[in-house]
C-alpha cells in the first residue's frame, strides 16, 4: 500500500507572479511612456503662449477692420471678412503694389543671400578640414559675426556705411579709388548692396557651423580611396562631399531661407523705420502697414499671407528634396 504526499503549493511564488508581474509592469511602462510627454508639457506651454496664441488673435485680426479708432478695445472692429485679403492682392491699387514690389524684392535678396551664405560657409569649412597651424583660432574668428548681438553689429555697419566718414567709402573711395566719388549706401539703390552685405556677413558663420559639424561624419578613408584613384580635390568635393552633405543642406538652406525672409532686426536697424524703395523688404513693409499707417487689419492680413507663402514654398521644398533624395538612394 502506498501513500501519496502531497507538496504544499507556494502560491505567492508562481501564481502571483504571473498574476503580479504584468500589473507591476504596466504602470512601469506608462511611467517611461509618458515621461516624454511630461518633460515636453512646459515646452509645449510655452510655445502655445508664446507663438500659438499671437498668431490666432492676428488671424482673427486680419478679417477686421482695425484701425486706430480701436486700438484700445480690437475686439469691437468691425467685421471687415476678406477686404483685408483683396485689398493686399489687389495689384492694380496702390496698396497690393507696393506689397507685390515688396515681395519681389524680399525673393531677390533672400535667394542671394541664402546662396552666398552658403557658399562661403561651405568653402570656409571645406577649407578648415585640413590640420595646419591656427585652425581653432580661424574657426573662432569665423563665428564671431554670428556670436554678436544683432543690434550691435548691424548699428556698427551703419556707421561704416556713412557718406562722408565711413569706413567703406574710405576704403573704396580714399585708399583703392574703385569709386569717381563717395557712394551713398543707405538710400537709393545701393542700400540693396549694402543689406544683402550685412546680411551676408550676419548669416554666413550659421551655415559655416552646420556644414562644419556635417563634414565630421564623412570617412576619411573615402577621401584617401578616390585619392588613390586619381580624383583631384574638385571631383572629390563634387562626387563625395556634396552628396555626403545633402541632409544637412537640405535642412541648413530652409534655415537660412526662413530666417532671411522674415528678417526684420537687420533692415530696420540699418535705415529705420521707412526701407528705401531698393531694399523694401516684406517684413518692414508689413511693419509699415501695421504701426506707421495704423491699419492693423490689413497688416494682419499681409502676415497671414506671408505665412501661408512660406508654409506653401517649406512643404514643395520638402517634398522634392526628399523625393530627390530617395531616388539617388535607388
Amino acid at each position: 500500500m502506498t501513500s501519496t504526499v502531497e507538496l504544499p503549493v507556494h502560491k505567492g511564488e508562481s501564481g502571483d507572479k504571473a498574476t503580479r508581474g504584468p500589473r507591476r509592469r504596466v504602470p512601469g511602462r506608462i511611467r517611461r511612456i509618458g515621461l516624454p510627454y511630461l518633460l515636453l508639457l512646459p515646452a509645449l506651454i510655452l510655445e502655445l503662449l508664446v507663438h500659438l496664441v499671437p498668431m490666432v488673435i492676428g488671424i482673427v485680426m486680419s478679417f477686421k477692420e482695425l484701425t486706430q479708432f480701436y486700438i484700445r478695445d480690437w475686439g469691437a472692429a468691425p467685421w471687415a471678412g476678406l477686404d483685408n485679403f483683396r485689398m493686399s492682392v489687389d495689384f492694380d491699387a496702390p496698396v497690393g503694389e507696393a506689397l507685390l514690389h515688396s515681395f519681389l524684392v524680399t525673393v531677390g535678396f533672400t535667394l542671394a543671400s541664402v546662396g552666398l551664405c552658403w557658399l562661403i560657409g561651405t568653402a570656409a569649412a571645406i577649407c578648415m578640414q585640413d590640420t595646419f597651424r591656427g585652425r581653432g583660432l580661424l574657426r573662432a574668428l569665423f563665428l564671431v559675426p554670428y556670436a554678436l548681438p544683432v543690434y550691435a553689429a548691424v548699428i556698427t555697419w551703419v556707421f561704416m556705411f556713412q557718406h562722408d566718414n565711413g569706413l567703406v567709402n574710405h576704403v573704396l573711395h580714399d585708399q583703392l579709388g574703385l569709386t569717381d566719388k563717395p557712394s551713398f549706401w543707405l538710400i537709393g539703390d545701393n542700400s540693396f548692396i549694402a543689406l544683402l552685405v550685412v546680411s551676408v556677413w550676419k548669416g554666413w558663420p550659421f551655415a559655416f557651423l552646420i556644414v562644419m559639424a556635417g563634414l565630421q561624419n564623412i570617412p576619411r578613408e573615402l577621401y584617401e580611396a578616390a585619392a588613390l584613384d586619381g580624383a583631384g580635390m574638385w571631383q572629390q568635393i563634387r562626387r563625395i562631399t556634396l552628396p555626403s552633405l545633402g541632409a544637412v543642406n537640405q535642412v541648413l538652406i530652409l534655415v537660412l531661407f526662413l530666417w532671411t525672409f522674415n528678417d526684420f532686426n537687420t533692415p530696420y536697424v540699418l535705415f529705420g523705420k521707412s526701407a528705401p524703395e531698393a531694399a523694401d523688404l516684406i517684413s518692414v513693409h508689413i511693419y509699415q502697414a501695421s504701426f506707421v499707417t495704423w491699419n492693423f487689419g490689413t497688416g494682419s492680413a499681409m502676415s497671414v499671407l506671408l505665412l501661408l507663402f512660406l508654409l506653401l514654398v517649406t512643404g514643395v521644398y520638402l517634398a522634392l528634396t526628399t523625393r530627390g533624395r530617395r531616388a539617388s538612394r535607388a
